[in-house]
């Protein structure tokens, strides 16, 4: 849904289960409940990923960036008001007793913001950290084939070579990439250099 009134297309993705726990995957709770979580779609935070060492078993130093942009902080507040919404709706409030997280106490966009800093994780579609480009001293990693500069017979098809994310969930994209990408390797195959 759009959460920004400025936004002109869906800003927020919603994730509902029927169980009520603090994270995905986590412990369920005692209580019956729901859990209800936002994503934004389309994040303008940047992060990094980078080698720390020679040694490849050393992992990357990542650093995410979460929040670090406006828009990301405006929508992540922006999404816990719809949530909250939702489940204040006539066909919802009925079947709602109480709200835990992030609790009737956090009644203003900083003390929202504050909860979103603390408990919002990622939903695993990390994206844009292999850049794709005609050159690898511009900082590209592939070219327009999906073939890693500088290193014959690697190519990379996953949501790294993304420049941003798409609006929800990156599998139907990856499928089409990595059949885009099974074209070019038999293309390649037949017509070698």
């Amino acid at each position: 849904m759009r959460a920004l009134p400025e936004s002109a297309r869906p800003d927020i993705q919603f994730h509902v289960a029927t169980l009520s726990a603090d994270m995905a995957g986590g412990e369920v709770h005692p209580f019956s409940g729901f859990t209800m979580s936002v994503c934004q779609l389309r994040p303008s935070s940047r992060g990094h990923v980078r080698i720390k060492s020679a040694d490849p078993a050393e992992p990357p130093a990542m650093v995410p960036n979460y929040l670090s942009t406006e828009l990301d902080r405006r929508t992540a507040v922006a999404a816990v008001k719809a949530a909250r919404a939702i489940a204040a709706a006539p066909a919802m409030a009925p079947f709602v007793r109480r709200e835990v997280k992030p609790g009737p106490e956090a009644t203003d966009d900083a003390a929202l913001l504050e909860f979103c800093r603390n408990h919002g994780a990622t939903i695993f579609h990390p994206s844009g950290t292999c850049a794709m480009g005609p050159d690898a001293a511009a900082g590209a990693v592939v070219d327009a084939r999906l073939r890693v500069h500088g290193v014959a017979g690697l190519r990379v098809v996953d949501c790294s070579v993304m420049p941003t994310l798409v609006s929800g969930n990156t599998h139907a994209a990856v499928v089409m990439m990595a059949e885009k990408a099974a074209e070019m390797v038999r293309e390649d195959g037949r017509h070698p250099g």
